[in-house]
């Protein structure tokens, strides 16, 4: 293996908290590995957060939302938070790589990511000063006003498959509605975060505005959840964690933005252009390796079309390579070597099940031994009750059901606990407009999926897709509540 790809971004390996404002060591003084998902090897260590950490950073959090960072005016923090967008423009090589490095995403995608979280930043430093309020009529001798607000301290919970892109879409927005934040990142994807805060401080944000405690769940993740004096939590992940989280902030009456998963169709009609199609198809699912909530990871084909256009994904399937993500392969590894096994599982119980395997790639003969790949992997006819077409796998698998007509379509689409994303492949208009109108998600796609990453588009889910909304204006409403003036004039 090339010995420069093992060679740190930079040369401290050792990352402690950020909390007001000063890099501070775990309280006891611990430290937890990061492995590279590329090869197994060690990246980087970072400190093992305490309730006590995490108590720090809340209090560090109100003292700046109460003071210097309470104080600045809607169109101060938006600037701040352009100048932040800025430099993270001008980092982009250094974040590129650490992120590859850190989630083990192929070049490209990471720094796919990193123009992501600028414009994430942009948006939300633009919008920041245009959260206007309302005026109400109501008696002849009152005037009412209602204003938007901060909530005040904010937690986050942001997950290892895209720490950069929802960072972004979290804390852009809850700090640009005036939100002071504490950040608990994963303990497996920290440190393009914990860099992107430093850059924060370097671009004069005031200390305690933006914290971040690196650390496991069970300890820092569930000390800040069930912290007395977090107002607001935003947490994506799994749907069980989300409940546990939910629990911990109903203790104290806390609201909650929950982006939890996905089991997303991608419903092909007869008349679809499946040239057109095809790349999207197969894009939408090996992205991230599948890692990513919002993967379309189920094809409903009409089935005069259904051998074709598995015969015409097969061979695309059969073509990818995971690889090393500095190496510029189809798809990088998984994150850890618990979800390469909660992925391989998957595809035993498909092999026990009698399910056939319609395409399946390779993984790239140079890649590290000690990496965690998991081949792409397309299975052709599935049930929809089959496990998996209703469990959120979160690798690079897809599978493929056939239907008969649009409402046999809709029903499949809709018949699963999730509901996040999904779209409709068809030349018809007037289809298109029912069908996507009937599905049950939080977004619909039309001869398209994801667009782009969609910044201005509000972003979240029904069922076990979780409520709440991020991403777009609707994301920066999120995180504020209303305050009503009533003012007898006489």
């Amino acid at each position: 293996m090339n010995d420069q790809l093992r060679q740190p971004v930079a040369p401290d390996m050792v990352h402690a908290n950020i909390i007001g404002g000063q890099d501070v060591e775990a309280s006891d003084g611990d430290l937890l590995d990061v492995l590279s998902p590329a090869d197994g090897l060690l990246l980087a260590r970072i400190a093992s957060g305490t309730a006590r950490d995490v108590d720090a950073a809340v209090k560090a959090a109100r003292a700046a939302f109460e003071g210097a960072w309470g104080r600045l005016t809607a169109t101060e923090r938006g600037r701040l938070l352009i100048k932040l967008a800025h430099a993270v423009e001008a980092d982009v090589e250094t974040l590129t790589l650490l992120e590859t490095r850190d989630v083990g995403k192929p070049l490209a995608q990471s720094r796919a990511d990193v123009t992501g979280l600028a414009r994430y930043l942009e948006y939300y430093g633009t919008a920041a000063d245009k959260l206007h309020g309302d005026v109400i009529p109501y008696l002849g001798t009152h005037f009412v006003g209602v204003e938007r607000v901060p909530f005040g301290v904010t937690g986050h919970i942001v997950p290892w498959n895209y720490p950069m892109q929802i960072f972004g879409r979290s804390v852009g927005a809850a700090l640009a509605a005036g939100n002071a934040t504490v950040v608990k990142p994963a303990e497996d994807a920290s440190l393009t975060i914990l860099r992107v805060a430093k850059l924060a401080r370097d671009v004069g944000f005031p200390q305690g505005a933006l914290n971040v405690v690196t650390g496991l769940g069970r300890t820092a993740g569930a000390a800040l959840t069930s912290h007395p004096g977090i107002d607001f939590i935003s947490f994506t992940g799994s749907p069980e964690t989300g409940t546990a989280v939910q629990t911990a902030a109903a203790q104290n009456h806390v609201g909650v933005t929950l982006e939890l998963g996905g089991k997303s169709a991608q419903v092909v009609f007869d008349d679809a252009d499946i040239e057109r199609a095809l790349p999207v198809l197969v894009n939408a699912i090996i992205q991230n390796g599948g890692q990513t909530c919002s993967a379309g990871s189920r094809l409903l084909i009409q089935r005069g079309i259904f051998d074709d256009v598995v015969n015409a994904v097969a061979a695309r399937f059969k073509a990818l390579r995971a690889g090393h993500p500095e190496r510029s392969p189809d798809l990088g590894p998984m994150i850890n070597q618990a979800q390469q096994r909660r992925v391989e599982k998957y595809l035993e119980k498909a092999r026990q099940d009698g399910l056939t395997v319609a395409g399946e790639g390779g993984i790239a003969a140079d890649a590290p031994s000690g990496g965690y790949y998991v081949p792409a992997t397309f299975l052709a006819p599935v049930p929809h009750e089959s496990t998996l077409s209703q469990d959120e796998v979160f690798g690079p698998v897809l599978v493929a059901t056939p239907f008969d007509d649009e409402a046999e379509a809709i029903r499949l689409a809709n018949g699963t606990a999730y509901g996040l994303v999904a779209s409709v492949w068809t030349r018809d208009a007037m289809r298109a407009t029912r069908v996507g109108r009937s599905m049950r998600a939080g977004q619909v796609f039309v001869n398209c999926y994801g667009a782009g990453g969609g910044i201005e588009l509000p972003f979240g889910g029904f069922g076990k897709s979780g409520h709440g909304r991020e991403k777009g204006f609707e994301g920066l409403v999120e995180f504020t509540t209303t305050r009503t003036l009533v003012i007898a004039h006489g």
